[in-house]
């Protein structure tokens, strides 16, 4: 399915979704370009039964989503009914329709059971490495365009903002709110009610992993009609990899390997041939992660899975100490 899960389709989805399984693997991929050469040990697991718990947690406050439950043993199981971390998830499928040639006026005329073609992003902070930043140094969108009068690293919002980009695409792109809301043919009032969705799922987000003494800084979800034309949260939430954490200022997510990529001569390359015609095969293959390196990211991503879900599934140390550690490793 992607570079980082896998997808087994047990019934299509038509005009009424079909029934699959997500296989969250051990892959990782950063800056659009695919699987990485290594492997984090365990990522999969964490990451699955993370967004397992997540997504109990908002049904459990009425939000719709399309989990349908964990996989063990070949059988359907909630979260509270597991003992060790499981790394597939039974899901509602819907179709992805994907646009042709950019022409995005099919969604226009589908009237429920798709994938909407946008990434629903929310930031609640502005740190360091924010493509917001970088967006607003380049002239593509200013400040107030999200009702602030300036943005600058390491601010803290007093309340959340709401930004789009493409799904579908190859290199995601973002986009107005008026370019979102035509992109996916919503009505005005469907439109404003996916951005109080995206709200709504953030302040559930920051009050679980408050409780582990994690910030969350920003995140996305990805969101789909089901038949009846109603909201349902697709694909995971509320895992490192769909999130910014961070503890006491150190990143606790994906972003940290993106920080350790972003110090190498490759992703000099992905920067100069990001976007063009065959630019993967031109920045050549990254390097891999030393040692000590991606076993602290592995106990990352278990310790976070511990602390977050509050039961202890991985032999790993207390996410306060691995986060210790890697300061060190990475300085």
């Amino acid at each position: 399915m992607g570079s980082v899960k896998d997808l087994v389709v047990i019934k299509e989805p038509k005009d009424t979704p079909g029934v699959g399984r997500f296989l969250f693997s051990d892959r990782y991929s950063v800056f659009d370009y695919g699987e990485m050469p290594d492997k984090i040990d365990d990522k999969g697991k964490a990451l699955c039964t993370v967004s397992a718990y997540f997504f109990e947690r908002l049904e459990e406050e009425g939000i719709k989503t399309h989990y349908i439950g964990l996989v063990e043993d070949d059988k359907v199981k909630k979260f509270d009914e597991i003992e060790s971390p499981i790394n597939v998830m039974e899901i509602k499928l819907v179709r992805v329709v994907k646009p042709a040639n950019g022409d995005y006026s099919i969604f226009k005329s589908l009237t429920g059971n798709f994938l909407i073609p946008l990434e629903i992003i929310y930031r609640n902070s502005i740190p360091e490495g924010s493509s917001l930043l970088r967006r607003i140094e380049r002239g593509e969108v200013k400040p107030q365009d999200f009702g602030l009068d300036r943005v600058e690293p390491n601010m803290k919002l007093k309340k959340p903002i709401v930004d789009f980009s493409t799904k579908l695409e190859d290199v995601d792109r973002y986009l107005s709110y008026n370019e979102a809301k035509e992109m996916a043919g919503l009505a005005d009032e469907e439109f404003d009610r996916l951005k109080e969705l995206v709200i709504e799922v953030d302040g559930l987000i920051t009050k679980e992993v408050g409780k582990a003494g994690l910030e969350n800084e920003d995140g996305k979800i990805e969101v789909a009609f089901d038949e009846s034309r109603n909201f349902m949260v697709v694909d995971a939430v509320g895992t490192p990899d769909e999130c910014r954490f961070s503890m006491n200022g150190f990143e606790v997510s994906k972003e940290l390997l993106r920080k350790y990529y972003r110090k190498t001569e490759w992703y000099e390359r992905v920067k100069a041939y990001k976007g063009k015609e065959g630019w993967r095969e031109a920045v050549g293959v990254p390097p891999k992660l030393p040692d000590n390196v991606r076993e602290g990211v592995s106990n990352l991503y278990r310790a976070f899975c511990n602390e977050v879900t509050g039961k202890q599934l991985f032999d790993a140390p207390k996410l306060k100490d691995v986060v210790g550690e890697l300061k060190e490793v990475l300085g």
